[in-house]
C-alpha cells in the first residue's frame, strides 16, 4: 500500500509495484519461451499489467474522493435549500402575504441580519468567497477556499434571500461544493491540481444538485471554474454530479427546478425571430454586467457604517417589490414556471419585470447581500422570452411558437449572454425540456448572444470584479515558458535586418561586417527571396585559404536550417544545438523561401528573460492582492517630500493609527524593514497596509497640515 499520500505525487505513482504492492516490474517479462501448457500462468501477468496501466489507486481514491464530495454537496445543497425555501414561504408569502406593507421591510431585515452575520462569523482570513473568488482561488490560488467563510456566506444567503432579495440559490450551491471540495483535498494534503479538481467536483455536483441537471453542472464546472478540459478530471468531475444529483433528489424529490412544456418548432421561417431575440438577449446580458459593476461601486463609494449598506439595499429592493412586483423577490422560481407554464400577464408586464429584475439583483448583491447571479439571469431571459413571444404573436399570429419556447430559449441566450458559458447556456435548458426540437434555435440564440456580448464587453458577470481588483485569470499550472513564447515573440522582422545579396562583391560583405557588430547575414537572391547565411567565420575561411570568390554567394551556405513564427522557442532551441548555429532564418510555413525575420540566440534569452520578469510581476500582484483580502485592508505607497511633517522624524514618533502598519521602506534602490527607531528620510518611500477608513488619517500624520496629501 502507498503510504505517500499528500506527497507531490499523490498516492501511488511507482511503475515498479503492482496494486498488489509486490515488486514486479510492470511490463516487463524474464521469460522468454513458454510451454502451451503454461499458458494461464503467461496470460495472468499480461492481464495484471495491463490492469496496472489503465488502473491506479491515485484513480481509484480520486473517483471515491469525487463521490464523496459530490455527496456531501447534495446533501448541503438540501439543507440550504429546505432552509432558504422554508424563511422565504414564512416570511415573504406568509408574513408578506397578510400584511403587504411588510414587505418594503422584510429584505431589509434580511440584509442588516446578514451583514451582522457576516461580520461575526468571518474572521482574519476566514473570508467566504462567491463564484469568482472560486474561480481566482482556482486559477491562482491552489484552489485554498475557507470552509468557514463560504459556510458563513451560505446562511447569509439564506438570511438575504429568503427574506426577499433579489438573488439566487445556485451560486451559494456551488460555494458549498467548491468549499467542500477544497477541504477534503486539504485534509488530505493533496497536490495543487488535485485541490482545483475537486473544487470543480464541487461546483460541478452544487449546480447539477440545484437544477437536478447533472450535464449542465458538468459544463458548468469545465466552462467557468476549470476554464479548460482534461480527460481524468472530466471523469472526475462527472462522477461527482451524479453523486450530487442522486443526493439532493434522494433528500428534494426527482423533480425538475422548473417545469419545462413540450416545446414545438412551427417553422424555419421563426429562425428570423430567434435571431432577433439572440440580439435582445446580448442586450440585456451586458446591461446586466454594466449595472452590477455601476451599483456596487456605487454602494462601495458610500460614505456610511459597512453593516448598514445591506440593510439599505434591502429597502430599496422592498420599495421595488412592493411598488411594482413581488415577482421579483427571492430566487424567482415561481415566475420563471409561470410563464413557462403559459400564465403570461401581458408583453408590457413581462418587460416591466426585466427592468425591475435588472436593477433589484445589482442592488442586492453591490449592497453586500449574499446570494447567486445565475438564476436572475435565467429569470431575466424567460421574462424578456416571454414578452418577446407575446409580441410575435401579437403581430404573426399562428405562424408564432407559444411564448413558453421563446421563453425557454431566452433563458439560455441571456445566460450565456451574461455568464459568458455558451455551452452550459445551451445545454441548460436542454436538460430541462429534454426536447431535441428545441435545440437548433436555442443553439442560433446562445451563440448569437455570446458572440455579441463579448463583442460589447469583455467581462462577465462573475469576472467583472476580477478585473476592476486587476486580476487577470489565466492557467494556473506552471508552464514551461520556452514552449509558451512563439518564434514570432523573439524573431527580428525582416524590415529591421541588413540582408545581403548574394550577387554582392566580397569587399561588400567585409564593409558590412566592419559597419556592425553582427556575425553574420542571412543572403537573398536576386528575387529576394531566402538564399542562404553568411558569417563572419565563412569570410574568415576564405582569406585563411585563399579561395578565388567573387561574390557572397559562392562563401554562404545555402542548406541552413530554418524555423517558422508559429514553432516554439522550445523548439527552435533544438535547431540551435542540433545544428550549433548562431541565428535562424525565420520563414513562411507556405514558401520556405520567402524570409520573415531571424532569430538569433540574444533574441531567444531577451524574450525569456522578459517573459520570466512579466510573469514574476504578475505573480507578485496576486500575492499582494491576497494579502490585502486576507488582513481586509489596502497596501498603501506614498512618498515623503521636503517639508513634510515626517521628514527626519522615527517611527515611534508618528503615532501611527491602530488600523495602520508601515511594512517596509524604499529609499533609493534599497529596501528597508523598519523598526521604531528607524527615521525618515526626505525621498523615502513607505509602504504600508491601512484600511480604507484610516488612510487620510495617516497621509496627515506623515505630512504638513499644508501639503496635499496623495498616494503614491
Amino acid at each position: 500500500m502507498c503510504a505517500h499520500v499528500g506527497s507531490e505525487t499523490d498516492f501511488c505513482s511507482s511503475p515498479l509495484l503492482s496494486p498488489r504492492g509486490d515488486a514486479r516490474l510492470v511490463g516487463m517479462s524474464t521469460a522468454k519461451k513458454h510451454a502451451p501448457s503454461d499458458f494461464p500462468n503467461r496470460v495472468a501477468p499480461r492481464v495484471a499489467d495491463y490492469a496496472d496501466r489503465m488502473w491506479s489507486y491515485d484513480a481509484f481514491i480520486m473517483l471515491l474522493l469525487a463521490a464523496l464530495v459530490g455527496m456531501l454537496t447534495g446533501l448541503g445543497v438540501a439543507l440550504f435549500r429546505h432552509g432558504l425555501d422554508g424563511l422565504f414561504d414564512f416570511a415573504v408569502l406568509g408574513i408578506g402575504g397578510r400584511h403587504r406593507w411588510t414587505l418594503l421591510i422584510l429584505p431589509a431585515i434580511g440584509g442588516l441580519i446578514t451583514a451582522l452575520w457576516i461580520r461575526f462569523s468571518e474572521r482574519g482570513n476566514e473570508t467566504g468567497v462567491s463564484v469568482a473568488g472560486i474561480m481566482e482561488a482556482v486559477a491562482l490560488h491552489g484552489g485554498n477556499i475557507s470552509f468557514r467563510g463560504s459556510v458563513a456566506r451560505v446562511v447569509g444567503a439564506i438570511f438575504t434571500v429568503g427574506l426577499g432579495g433579489s438573488a439566487g440559490p445556485e451560486d451559494p450551491s456551488v460555494q458549498i461544493g467548491a468549499a467542500f471540495g477544497s477541504q477534503v483535498a486539504r485534509r488530505l494534503k493533496l497536490s495543487k491540481t488535485r485541490i482545483r479538481t475537486l473544487v470543480a467536483c464541487g461546483a460541478t455536483a452544487g449546480i447539477s444538485a440545484a437544477f437536478n441537471a447533472p450535464i449542465a453542472g458538468v459544463f458548468f464546472a469545465i466552462e467557468i471554474i476549470l476554464g479548460e478540459f482534461s480527460g481524468a478530471s472530466v471523469s472526475w468531475i462527472v462522477l461527482a454530479a451524479v453523486a450530487g444529483t442522486v443526493t439532493s433528489q434522494s433528500i428534494l424529490g426527482n423533480t425538475p427546478a422548473f417545469t419545462v412544456p413540450r416545446y414545438e418548432f412551427s417553422a424555419f421561417q421563426e429562425l428570423p425571430l430567434y435571431m432577433v431575440l439572440g440580439i435582445l438577449a446580448a442586450a440585456v446580458g451586458v446591461l446586466y454586467v454594466k449595472f452590477m459593476a455601476q451599483i456596487e461601486s456605487l454602494f462601495r463609494n458610500l460614505r456610511v457604517p459597512a453593516w448598514t449598506k445591506p440593510c439599505l439595499g434591502g429597502l430599496m429592493v422592498g420599495a421595488l417589490a412592493y411598488f411594482g412586483s413581488t415577482a421579483i423577490m427571492g430566487t424567482g422560481y415561481q415566475a420563471i414556471t409561470d410563464v413557462l407554464e403559459g400564465h403570461e400577464a401581458g408583453a408590457l408586464f413581462l418587460f416591466s419585470l426585466v427592468f425591475l429584475k435588472l436593477v433589484a439583483t445589482p442592488i442586492t448583491i453591490g449592497s453586500g447581500g449574499q446570494g447567486g447571479l445565475f438564476a436572475p439571469a435565467l429569470f431575466l431571459g424567460a421574462m424578456l422570452g416571454a414578452g418577446f413571444g407575446l409580441a410575435a404573436q401579437a403581430l404573426l399570429g399562428g405562424y408564432v411558437a407559444t411564448p413558453a419556447a421563446y421563453a425557454l430559449v431566452g433563458m439560455g441566450a441571456v445566460l450565456a449572454g451574461a455568464v459568458r458559458a455558451p455551452i452550459t447556456g445551451l445545454m441548460l435548458p436542454f436538460e430541462m425540456a429534454q426536447d431535441y426540437h428545441i435545440v437548433l434555435p436555442l443553439m442560433f440564440a446562445v451563440v448569437e448572444s455570446t458572440l455579441i456580448s463579448q463583442l460589447i464587453k469583455k467581462d462577465s458577470v462573475y469576472t467583472y470584479k476580477l478585473r476592476l481588483r486587476g486580476v487577470e485569470l489565466k492557467k494556473s499550472e506552471d508552464v514551461n515558458l520556452m514552449r509558451a513564447l512563439s518564434v514570432a515573440d523573439a524573431m527580428t522582422p525582416a524590415n529591421e535586418l541588413m540582408p545581403v545579396r548574394a550577387s554582392d562583391s566580397i569587399a561588400t560583405l567585409t564593409e558590412a561586417f566592419e559597419a556592425s557588430n553582427h556575425h553574420g547575414f542571412v543572403v537573398l537572391d536576386e528575387a529576394g527571396e531566402l538564399y542562404g547565411v553568411v558569417t563572419l567565420s565563412d569570410l574568415a575561411e576564405l582569406f585563411a585559404q585563399k579561395k578565388p570568390a567573387q561574390t557572397i554567394g559562392e562563401i554562404a551556405t545555402t542548406e541552413v536550417a530554418t524555423v517558422h513564427p508559429d514553432d516554439t522557442l522550445e523548439e527552435a532551441m533544438r535547431h540551435f544545438g542540433m545544428k550549433d548555429v548562431g541565428r535562424l532564418p525565420v520563414v513562411d510555413r507556405r514558401n520556405p523561401r520567402r524570409l520573415l525575420g531571424l532569430l538569433r540566440r540574444a533574441d531567444v534569452v531577451s524574450a525569456y528573460s522578459n517573459a520570466l520578469t512579466q510573469r514574476q510581476s504578475s505573480e507578485a500582484h496576486h500575492e499582494r492582492l491576497r494579502m490585502e483580502v486576507a488582513t481586509r485592508t489596502e497596501l498603501l505607497e506614498t512618498r515623503l517630500d521636503d517639508g513634510d511633517r515626517a521628514v527626519g522624524k522615527s517611527i515611534r514618533e508618528l503615532n501611527v493609527p491602530d488600523d495602520c502598519v508601515i511594512i517596509a521602506l524604499r529609499r533609493g534602490n534599497r529596501t528597508l524593514v523598519p523598526r521604531g527607531n528607524t527615521a525618515l528620510r526626505e525621498g523615502d518611500r513607505i509602504i504600508a497596509l491601512c484600511t480604507p477608513a484610516a488612510q487620510k488619517a495617516f497621509l496627515d500624520i506623515l505630512r504638513s497640515p499644508t501639503a496635499s496629501p496623495s498616494a503614491g
